[in-house]
């Protein structure tokens, strides 16, 4: 089968263009705090809860992970956990992106304030 030159130079310009894309450049990478505060609570949330209170994942809530130092946190989201559901998040987040997301689990900034239920209305 014959390749059109057309097909060829469409080919090597997609090519040529991936190439360029700087590393942290991957389809669904966040590029911002709002999105990469979003991937935490959707993504990370989809397996320690959307209150990272936990689920198939533990907890990702201050008070849980006080015993870990920041370093730790970023080791366990860079790496993965082994054996577990826990994968390396290395090939899609960045190291500066990992240290972002480790300080505000450490922080506990990311867990949206609980509604007051006491309160009537």
């Amino acid at each position: 089968m014959k390749r059109s030159a057309l097909g060829v130079c469409w080919q090597v310009g997609v090519l040529a263009t991936a190439l360029m894309l700087p590393a942290g450049a991957v389809a669904g990478a966040p590029e911002t705090e709002d999105e990469l505060a979003n991937f935490v609570i959707q993504d990370c949330g989809s397996c320690h809860g959307l209150k990272l209170k936990g689920g198939l994942g533990p907890p990702l809530r201050p008070e849980d992970i006080e015993a870990l130092p920041e370093t730790a946190v970023a080791a366990i989201i860079r790496e993965g956990v082994p054996g577990t559901a826990m994968p390396p998040w290395k090939a899609l987040l960045s190291d500066q992106e990992i240290a972002w997301i480790s300080r505000q689990l450490k922080s506990g900034a990311l867990i949206a304030p609980e509604a007051d239920s006491s309160r009537s209305r």
